[in-house]
């Protein structure tokens, strides 16, 4: 690999080749005598339905979150759960039913049997040149304890330098069938502005990504209803020699997600930050992306991140940060230096690849085109007692013809599978300052050498359970596996007394039937991007709930992307 740089994500990515028209010009198009991907294809009729809903069912039944009618691309999920309510749950997406690439919101009031969704009230917001945001990335969502949820996102101007980090609020009751301005005032729930403002910038120089909030949501925290937001600070001007660095910065509201503290860089420096660093000091963590922000029952703050000042070839690390429940988050000070949870081996075949769809510097498992750069894919949780967990996936058992060799620009192209991808986890139990060992969820002895790739986990409130939620490529297709045909599929792991010297492996298949492989042939508008992460979380009484972006079509030959819902 050339440059240790952390990459912009895909939602934002895919939103400005969209706009160049970089994307009509995959797969011939119908233009130029290609097959459309829109040909031969019925949209799902059920009558008595609220928009286009959908279910594949099965042992687990898989419910279409998104009720988005046509063909477009629904992907990159979260999900939250009302600690007041389990029954009413918010799920966010990346959704391009009015253009590439827009962030969608979801709600439940059943469990998930069924959902609604929307558009949030983000581009009515001005920019910093004062246009209004043509395009929105990477959707979150979190509620507080007294049940308001707070969902945000990226707002961009496709061919401008402004882009800003906002927020809005539907307070409790409502439920997330609606957001509206978190600011209190008259008729609070009937105005749009002004939004929740967590960064904005006007510099072609700056680029905020890959954010996510988190609300207290400890019935017993002294810090309990603040929200706290993390994300990516690509700054092109550092003039370090690496063109760019891009650390990890925090900010906070007390009020509601009216306001919110002036944005610091949290991921700091330590000693385990070795190389390529774009700031004076020599071992600042500053090349990083990928944040997860987390509240442990306390009320520290956690936050976890991938980095690469690291002097290894394709050798990367995981970090974490944190604030004590008895600081005030706000102040830089209050933060510790970084803490190294694991190496993650980033060794994955880089693109181009033009017949998968995998993108020009992007890392792909062919024969699929999905980006699998680990560095947006980590999850960080708590359990009641403060124990901490971590899940990521990487490349350290792979090899063979599907290995990098040193990172060869469209070595995806030319690489062939088994893969042999891995999900791993590690846990602390002091508070982060010490790790154990990676531990393999998705072993050869297992799957085989098959790939698994794209986790998020949850804990269970007694720490009893851990949670993992990825795609998997291990089960079979016809005669073979879906290692060397595409299709995947969505395994939840639950890992039984996590913590403890002899975990207990329980899989369960999560997809009622494998999900084919998107490629140019088949959808060139969509192909390369099944979204940066998917979610899972577990309710107050320890039942998971997990979102991912499906490939089936409800109807006829089409292969496209939805977001779908299980509770196994």
């Amino acid at each position: 690999m050339s440059s240790p740089t952390a990459q912009i994500s895909s939602g934002a990515m895919y939103t400005v080749l969209q706009a160049a028209g970089v994307l009509d010009k995959r797969g011939g198009g119908p233009a130029s005598g290609g097959a459309s991907a829109q040909s031969a294809v019925s949209i799902d009729s059920t009558p008595n339905t609220q928009g286009c809903q959908h279910t594949f069912s099965g042992a687990v039944n898989n419910i279409r979150v998104n009720q988005d009618c046509s063909l477009r691309r629904q992907a990159e999920e979260v999900i939250a759960i009302n600690p007041n309510d389990p029954t009413n749950l918010v799920a966010g997406q990346n959704d391009s039913r009015i253009g590439f690439n827009h962030c969608g919101y979801d709600w439940s009031f059943d469990g998930g049997a069924t959902w609604g969704d929307q558009l949030p009230p983000f581009f009515q917001f001005a920019l910093g040149d004062g246009h209004t945001a043509d395009a929105c990335s990477d959707p979150t969502a979190s509620f507080d304890a007294a049940g308001n949820v707070y969902v945000g996102g990226i707002v961009f101007d496709v061919t401008a330098a402004a882009n800003a980090f906002v927020v809005a609020k539907s307070n409790a009751g409502i439920g997330g069938q609606f957001y509206h301005s978190p600011k209190v005032q008259s008729f609070q729930t009937y105005r749009d502005l002004p939004l929740g403002v967590v960064a904005s910038d006007n510099d072609p120089n700056i680029f905020n990504d890959k954010e996510f909030i988190v609300a207290d949501a400890g019935a017993s925290s002294p810090k309990k209803n603040n929200v706290y937001a993390t994300w990516t600070r690509f700054n092109e001007t550092t003039g370090a020699g690496v063109g760019q660095n891009s650390p990890i910065y925090f900010s906070q509201s007390t009020d509601g997600g009216a306001t919110w503290s002036p944005g610091i860089e949290i991921s700091g420096a330590a000693s385990v930050c070795t190389d390529f660093s774009g700031e004076a000091n020599a071992h600042a963590c500053d090349q990083d992306q990928g944040s997860h922000p987390i509240v442990g029952p306390d009320g520290t703050t956690y936050v976890s991140f991938f980095n690469s000042n690291t002097a290894g070839s394709g050798v990367r690390q995981w970090l974490l940060v944190k604030c004590p429940a008895s600081s005030n988050c706000s102040n830089k000070a209050n933060w510790t230096t970084p803490i190294k949870i694991s190496e993650d081996i980033a060794k994955e075949p880089f693109g181009p690849d033009p017949t998968t769809g995998c993108p020009a510097g992007r890392q792909c498992l062919p024969p699929n085109g999905y980006r699998v750069q680990d560095e947006t894919y980590g999850s960080l949780s708590t359990d009641s007692s403060g124990k901490l967990y971590f899940a990521w996936a990487d490349f350290r058992n792979g090899g063979g013809s599907c290995n990098w060799q040193n990172a060869k620009p469209g070595r995806a192209a030319t690489a062939s599978p088994p893969c042999d991808n891995d999900v791993f986890y590690a846990f602390s139990t002091n508070g982060g300052a010490t790790w154990s060992a990676a531990r393999d969820v998705t072993p050869a002895s297992t799957f085989g050498a098959n790939a698994q790739w794209q986790p998020w986990s949850a804990v269970s409130a007694d720490g009893n359970h851990l949670f993992i939620g990825y795609y998997d490529r291990h089960y079979a297709s016809g005669s073979t596996t879906c290692e060397f045909t595409g299709c995947n599929d969505i395994t939840l792991a639950d890992v039984g007394s996590p913590a403890s010297g002899s975990p207990t492996f329980t899989y369960t298949r999560i997809t009622t039937s494998s999900m084919p492989n998107l490629v140019p042939a088949n959808n060139p508008l969509q192909a390369g991007f099944l979204g940066d992460y998917i979610w899972v979380t577990v309710t107050p009484s320890g039942s998971p709930k997990i979102v991912w972006g499906d490939t089936r079509g409800t109807g006829g030959s089409a292969v496209e992307e939805d977001v779908y819902y299980a509770s196994p």
